[in-house]
């Protein structure tokens, strides 16, 4: 069965006024645009666009057949930072959440950590170019000659002080670091002033440039510093960086096709108003410093590339037709989604077909087996990972 869907998106104060509008061909709202939900997530479940086929449901989350999809695909549009964050693991979630239910928290109440008990991994496929991104510590060697350059410039001894923190164990100073940072200590804005002072004073340099860009957006945060520690990456249209449970990261601008698992768990890290619980951050990070490295996708045939984490949540197909082409066929492991981003495509299944044209989105049961793509588009599939 195929069932057209759609959505609003959420007006989150980060989001773009015009990216999602663009990509998708549809009337732009006049506000911003940050996230277009597509599945079946309470928080905003995409809406049936014909009920009758679902028995009357009028979204994902009230028909049978999709509620408690285990993946959310998005479109996501960064006009400037989101917050610096990380996710748990299956085994922390549902630790967390048992222990927030035991102390009585309301399910709404601001000092919960845990809304669910699950795990939220996620995955970026970058659109726009480029796609600007925080994710993972790094060497904290490489840090600490970030620092050395902006001492470099200022006057304040501070920034050297706190750069001669980063030697020894990796693991063990990067967890003292951001402890340090986010608890309070009345030196960390000091030294924050400092960083973005000596930052001013170095146009062409890719670490100032990024304390430049979060200080404008959060002044005065801790989070500016801890930037330092991580890895930037810059996307380009069809890299995928996979951010698995414990990495810290932030999106800092761009539009991208956002996959995760069905979740709503997030521990903050600065870069934000809201409650940062430094302990729980803590204990959910993973301070192994990392690469940013890209997620290779498989190509079993020509058009398809396939994106595939080490969860069963999701996986992502990234299909791309043209009128001479052959057709791609993708196997189903379970219910799908699909979504137009350019031109028209058909779909075909054991027992339908459809057919979708740039930002028009469908779900696509899992009893049609597999599902032949043609046409001249391009189309994200999400489905589970099996």
């Amino acid at each position: 069965m195929f069932v057209p869907i759609g959505n609003t998106p959420r007006d989150y104060a980060w989001g773009s006024a015009t990216a999602i509008a663009g990509l998708l061909g549809s009337p732009a709202s006049g506000g911003p645009e940050a996230e277009l939900w597509l599945g079946s997530h309470p928080g905003s479940p995409a809406r049936v666009l014909d009920p009758s086929l679902t028995g009357g449901a009028a979204d994902l989350a009230a028909w049978e057949r999709t509620a408690g999809l285990p993946y959310l695909l998005k479109v996501l549009a960064a006009d400037r930072p989101l917050s610096l964050q990380a996710h748990p693991s299956p085994e922390q979630a549902r630790e967390g959440f048992e222990r927030e239910n035991a102390a009585g928290l309301p399910a709404d109440s601001a000092e919960r950590n845990y809304k669910d008990p699950f795990h939220k991994p996620e995955l970026i496929f970058a659109l726009s170019d480029p796609f600007e991104a925080l994710c993972g510590f790094r060497d904290p060697a490489v840090s600490a000659a970030a620092l050395a350059r902006l001492a470099s410039v200022s006057g304040d001894d501070r920034i050297a002080r706190f750069a001669a923190t980063l030697r020894g164990d990796a693991s063990r100073v990067l967890r003292e670091a951001t402890e340090w940072l986010l608890g309070g200590d009345p030196a960390v804005p000091e030294l924050v002033a400092a960083v973005v002072e000596a930052a001013a004073a170095l146009p062409d340099d890719r670490d100032a440039s990024t304390v430049r860009l979060l200080a404008e957006a959060f002044p005065g945060d801790p989070g500016i510093v801890l930037a330092l520690l991580l890895n930037r990456a810059t996307l380009r249209p069809g890299e995928v960086l996979y951010l698995p449970a414990g990495n810290i990261h932030a999106y800092l601008q761009g539009l991208g096709i956002e996959l995760m698992a069905a979740s709503d768990n997030v521990l903050r890290g600065g870069l934000t108003p809201k409650r940062v619980d430094v302990p729980e951050l803590v204990r959910v990070l993973d301070f192994t410093p990392i690469e940013a490295d890209r997620l290779e996708p498989e190509r079993p045939a020509p058009g398809l590339e396939v994106f595939r984490p080490d969860v069963p949540d999701f996986a992502l197909d990234h299909v791309t037709v043209g009128a001479d082409a052959a057709e791609v066929a993708l196997p189903l492991p379970g219910t799908a989604i699909a979504l137009v981003t350019a031109g028209e495509v058909r779909l075909r299944g054991a027992h339908g077909e459809t057919r979708l044209a740039r930002g028009e989105a469908a779900v696509i049961t899992a009893d049609e087996g597999a599902v032949a793509v043609s046409g001249d588009g391009t189309v994200f599939v999400a489905t589970p990972n099996r």
